[in-house]
């Protein structure tokens, strides 16, 4: 099922195989951001929504804003994780897009929508 014009919710489905693949819509209008501001550079979803099961097993926080469809850990091609994770700080900092949480972790990047703001390297 197609979620914007980039994006499939079986991009975000469980890694698990059970099926959860439920995203807040403000992720999909964060990720489109993100994308556009990348110079339309497609965004690769490394994991989004898990299941209580699968976040234990990845070591994921009891409560995860994957857990909740609001989270996603990415890659974009081309750039390495500290550039996209500039990138969306900068997004935030300017009013362009609500970035939540954002962690640097060294083949990834982790954006969230949580109501307030984290910044974190993993």
């Amino acid at each position: 099922m197609n979620l914007s014009q980039h994006f499939t919710s079986q991009e975000f489905a469980c890694k698990c195989g059970c099926g959860l693949s439920d995203v807040h819509p403000m992720l999909i209008d964060l990720l489109e951001t993100i994308r556009d501001k990348a110079g339309e550079k497609p965004v690769t979803i490394v994991s989004g929504h898990r299941c209580e099961k699968h976040n234990k097993k990845v070591g994921g926080a009891p409560k995860s804003q994957h857990r909740l469809g609001k989270a996603s850990d990415i890659q974009i091609k081309g750039m390495t994780p500290a550039q996209i994770y500039a990138l969306a700080d900068q997004l935030d900092k300017d009013g362009l897009a609500h970035v939540g949480g954002l962690g640097l972790y060294k083949t990834f990047v982790h954006i969230d929508i949580r109501g307030g703001r984290a910044r974190w390297n993993g």
